[in-house]
């Protein structure tokens, strides 16, 4: 289908509501004539939305901090990561783009992974650095890498090892630099980890190497969860690399960077900090200080502590004059994972994922409905909160419109600026459409009031679970009202036939076009079969 044609589809309306967006991003932006804002993003891992006090007055979890935040700025309730899960979620914020156009369609990537991010896509870091900030990267990259291998090993496959989820990197050559990482995305400075804190290699790394090669073998424990068959996830460590130190390292090398730039950016050179961290995740680690303070377990501990490494971050903000015109975000990948011990903390009055059906990897809200709290003093109103939608893959768009200039079609394809709703402009929300993803790649669409899921169960780990319980006699679609029916119970897709070949007609154009927002029109990926895409064929 060309360009043309695709723009006829848009003017019959099935994809008016995402299409409406974009085109403010070729003109210069009031808000910050001046000085650029410093922009400082905090990504936690497996952070659900009832965990931050402010958004669930019933919660159970101390937030202090986060709750400072949301009054000091704006609370975005209806903001969504683009998929369930870790990397894709990741993918879409760094480039604005759909991580299931890539060659992964499901599933994330592990420590040892190539890398997701192809060879000359622009990524947020690189756009920002061409406009003049700095930028650096502390914390949990999970996007893959390109790992030097040992010359005996060029040719050969790693070998494979009982119970490890993946390559265990015996292959590695860790004495050499691994390529295609984050320096070469747009970053000046990294310093973090390769995946999640339960995958290896368990070492830090720094720009382009490994901090310390690792000389031991380690694995960690499954809890809950697991594929089938794997207990462990063994792969190389570095003596005394301990999970328990890595959230506050991660939060005392970011506090560094912003005391380091404090005078650049006071001086009119903005910064970028992205502080992907690896808390909440599993392992569950808090330091011994952070024990016991909830009252609850060692999850409930552990996000009190992400809370005050959020603190952290605010008190240098403003120990260094930078707050003012700093905008600074936090949010999470996806919803809560079940390995919190969801049971148990439901049982103590406590629902991280505050009353949203399912939880990490589904494709109901509990999935990808994320905390999202924006606070920039010196243009965003303190206490404001907002119901318009937005996902993580919009920081990418706001950004290009907050230094006022336009992404090129290859770019970003499906971001859009959620700039004019912190300015708090009237009209229509920008965001009117968005696609997300379970771990199995199971669509769903949202517009308005309704989400269709393009499939009959959880698309995750919860029930129904794909696989493990019987769906032969579900319908094959799910529809819901999100107005009247939050928590997904009620599936309406026989009452609305009509609603449903509307939206499954304007996710087949978006998942067939490359893109949701007005452009050229781009190429996904292919693979040799992709059944989420063919469920959608009976729209055309």
């Amino acid at each position: 289908m060309n360009v043309l044609c695709f723009r006829s589809i848009v003017s019959r309306g099935l994809l008016a509501g995402c299409l409406l967006v974009g085109f403010g991003l070729v003109r210069a932006v009031g808000a910050t004539a001046g000085t650029k804002p410093n922009i400082v993003f905090i990504l936690a891992d497996d952070l659900g939305y009832g965990d931050v006090k402010a958004l669930n007055p019933q919660g159970r979890i101390a937030t202090p901090f986060l709750d400072a935040m949301a009054a000091q700025g704006m609370v975005f309730t209806q903001a969504h990561s683009t998929a369930a899960v870790c990397t894709p979620s990741r993918y879409g914020l760094l480039t604005g783009r759909y991580a299931w156009r890539t060659r992964m369609k499901q599933g994330v990537l592990g420590g040892f992974s190539p890398p997701l991010i192809e060879p000359g896509r622009l990524t947020v870091a690189e756009f920002l650095r061409r406009h003049g900030y700095a930028t650096t990267i502390i914390g949990k990259w999970h996007l893959g890498l390109e790992w030097a291998r040992r010359p005996d090993a060029a040719g050969k496959t790693a070998p494979k090892v009982k119970g490890a989820a993946a390559d265990p990197g015996r292959e590695v050559d860790f004495t050499k630099p691994f390529a295609r990482g984050p320096l070469t995305l747009g970053f000046d400075e990294f310093f973090g980890i390769s995946a999640s804190l339960d995958m290896p290699p368990y070492v830090y790394l720094e720009a382009d190497r490994v901090q310390s090669v690792p000389t031991s073998e380690r694995t960690f424990p499954w809890v809950g969860v697991a594929p089938a068959g794997e207990q462990t996830r063994l792969g190389p460590a570095v003596e005394g690399f301990d999970v328990v130190n890595v959230l506050p390292d991660f939060t005392r090398r970011a506090v560094e960077v912003i005391g380091r730039q404090a005078a650049a950016a006071r001086s009119g050179k903005p910064f970028f900090l992205y502080l992907p961290l690896a808390a909440p995740h599993t392992p569950l680690a808090p330091a011994k200080e952070w024990r016991g303070k909830s009252g609850l377990n060692d999850y409930a501990d552990f996000v009190m502590q992400t809370d005050a490494t959020v603190g952290r971050i605010m008190a240098a903000l403003e120990q260094h004059g930078l707050a003012q015109n700093t905008l600074l975000i936090f949010t999470s990948d996806n919803g809560c994972s079940p390995e919190a011990n969801l049971q148990f903390l439901n049982g103590h009055g406590h629902d991280p994922n505050a009353r949203r059906r399912g939880y990490k990897a589904d494709i109901f809200d509990g999935g990808t409905r994320v905390p999202f709290i924006v606070r920039w003093p010196a243009r965003v109103p303190r206490g404001r909160s907002t119901d318009a939608l937005v996902c993580l893959g919009d920081f990418m768009a706001t950004c290009a419109e907050l230094v006022g200039m336009r992404l090129p079609d290859t770019a970003g394809e499906d971001s859009v600026s959620f700039l004019p709703v912190l300015l708090g402009k009237s009209g229509i929300a920008p965001r009117q459409t968005l696609v997300t993803h379970s771990s199995n790649g199971t669509f769903a669409i949202r517009q308005g009031k309704w989400k269709l899921i393009a499939g009959p169960d959880s698309g995750g780990w919860s029930f129904p679970r794909p696989g493990q319980n019987p769906t032969t006699s579900a319908p094959r679609f799910q529809l819901y009202n999100t107005v009247t029916d939050p928590a997904e119970v009620n599936n309406v897709m026989a009452e609305n036939p009509d609603v449903v070949r509307r939206l499954g007609a304007a996710l087949r154009e978006i998942v067939n076009q490359g893109r949701s927002t007005p452009g050229v029109v781009q190429p996904n990926a292919t693979v040799t079969r992709w059944p989420q895409i063919e469920i959608l064929e009976e729209f055309k």
